[in-house]
């Protein structure tokens, strides 16, 4: 007996009604995309390792999908030469992997798998900048909607495939681009009618301020990386991570305020000032979100909201500036739908220095999630076929055939069923697909030049013209 098929952990397949419901929320990102000025640009799948690794930090770098290299390489034993702490580490699996056998397997990896799958849109952005830099008018506005591949736990809206979808623009150091990023994440929650999406804002210089004020200045990536779990693991799981990390009691009992961090978000600007106050970088920080929050407020949101939370630090190694985090609204137990950034020299990795850049990502597979749960998708978004002509024959389906091809022309969904088979059958296929009319010619019908409509619904018929079938079921 054949083994059931089926897909690796993290994928998953889309029924058309799905795909239809995907294809609603992209359809309104894109066109605010758009709407914005951004242009949009496509990369390959995947990438030379070297441009991928080492710009997402540790935790980053080992959800990275490798891609053996292709051919006969395995099959030549020249090539394939296991150094012998890896043998040994073959044969004792079960043992903890020593640290020269991790450089001894990260230098093994690096000789069997020169390309991997792609992580985010961001770096092979930044890539694509500096090899396409002097063909590119900037400040540079793109927008890019690809599938990106994680090797993390499946869970609950965390896939191991799944879409982004980017807005960048690189060659400005202007704050206005936060203020209008800030605008478009609410323009599309708006249109795809989510009431209560938290935007949150917060900056890598605030943080590095903090760091800096409290001692901890050389371990700022241990520290935001564990803050950056707040929501996730709890003050006391925080502060564990952190004290394991190296960082001092006390300068972990320093920060203790901004686990409780309450007010408005211009009493929090006016507190964290007061707390900066030592430290130049943070105060920068400071102003930069002054900026940005009172030119939102000043122009105005639709239904989203904006707050300033000073433990948002996202693990990404490379924002400098500003940084985003989207929330669901509160009646969704969801984590984070959109988030993003500023980055000062992003493309320095590759030799372009001093490109700034500010971006942020749409999470369109939790979106739609949230729109489920919250029954906020239209109904006309999976509806497909308007009529199913019902096939008599070869001689009646050409007459259904020409006036098929009449209302598609204007626009209209309309099918025949393939095979001349029993009425009842087609009139059955045509439940099952949720498609409300059936519309019948025979003998009569083609020597008038009509159609008989029928409403599978109320189970009404009336004989109409070409013209009124295309009215009746528009």
């Amino acid at each position: 007996m054949a083994t059931k098929p089926g897909i690796p952990k993290g994928t998953r397949d889309f029924s058309p009604s799905e795909v239809a419901k995907r294809q609603y929320i992209m359809s309104a990102i894109k066109h605010h995309f758009e709407t914005f000025g951004y242009q949009p640009i496509e990369t390959p799948t995947f990438e030379n390792s070297e441009t991928l690794m080492g710009k997402y930090g540790e935790e980053g770098d080992r959800l990275i999908f490798k891609i053996l290299n292709s051919g006969n390489f395995f099959f030549d034993k020249k090539k394939i030469e296991l150094p012998a702490s890896l043998e040994e580490l073959l044969v004792n699996s079960s043992e903890t992997i020593t640290t020269e056998q991790l450089v001894e397997l990260n230098k093994f990896t690096g000789r069997i798998s020169e390309k991997a799958l792609r992580y985010d849109l961001t770096v092979p952005f930044a890539r694509y900048v500096v090899q396409h830099q002097n063909e590119i008018e900037f400040p540079f506005k793109r927008y890019q909607i690809q599938p990106v591949w994680r090797a993390d736990r499946p869970q609950k809206g965390r896939f191991r495939e799944f879409y982004q979808c980017d807005a960048d623009v690189v060659g400005s150091t202007s704050l206005w681009q936060e203020v209008e990023l800030v605008q478009l994440y609410d323009s599309v929650f708006t249109t795809l009618g989510l009431n209560g999406a938290v935007i949150k804002i917060n900056n890598r210089k605030v943080l590095s301020g903090i760091a800096e004020v409290i001692g901890a200045k050389d371990r700022l990536i241990d520290f935001t990386v564990a803050l950056d779990k707040l929501d996730k693991i709890g003050e006391d799981g925080v502060k564990k991570e952190m004290l394991e990390k190296g960082i001092t009691a006390d300068a972990i009992e320093k920060v203790q305020p901004l686990f409780n961090f309450t007010g408005t978000i211009n009493e929090k600007l006016d507190k964290l000032a007061e707390l900066l106050a030592s430290s130049e970088e943070g105060l920068k920080g400071v102003e930069e979100l002054r900026f940005i929050c009172e030119n939102v407020i000043e122009i105005g949101l639709g239904k989203s909201e904006l707050d300033l939370d000073v433990t948002l630090a996202r693990g990404l190694n490379y924002y400098t500036g500003a940084i985003f985090e989207v929330t669901a609204p509160k009646e969704v137990a969801m984590g984070s739908i959109g988030g993003g950034g500023r980055y000062d020299d992003l493309t320095g990795i590759f030799g372009l220095k001093n490109m700034s850049g500010v971006g942020i990502s749409f999470g369109l597979d939790r979106i739609y999630l949230v729109l489920e749960e919250l029954g906020l998708f239209p109904a006309t978004v999976t509806e497909a076929t308007r009529a199913l002509f019902i096939n008599f024959g070869n001689k009646e389906a050409l007459y259904a055939m020409k006036a098929v091809n009449k209302l598609r022309q204007t626009g209209i969904k309309v099918e025949m069923y393939p095979d001349a088979a029993k009425i009842g059958k087609q009139f059955q296929h045509a439940d099952k697909r949720g498609i409300p009319f059936a519309v019948l010619a025979g003998d009569a019908e083609m020597e008038a030049g009509r159609f008989t409509l029928k409403n599978l619904s109320t189970g009404t018929q009336e004989n109409i013209s070409i013209e009124e079938l295309a009215e009746k079921i528009k």
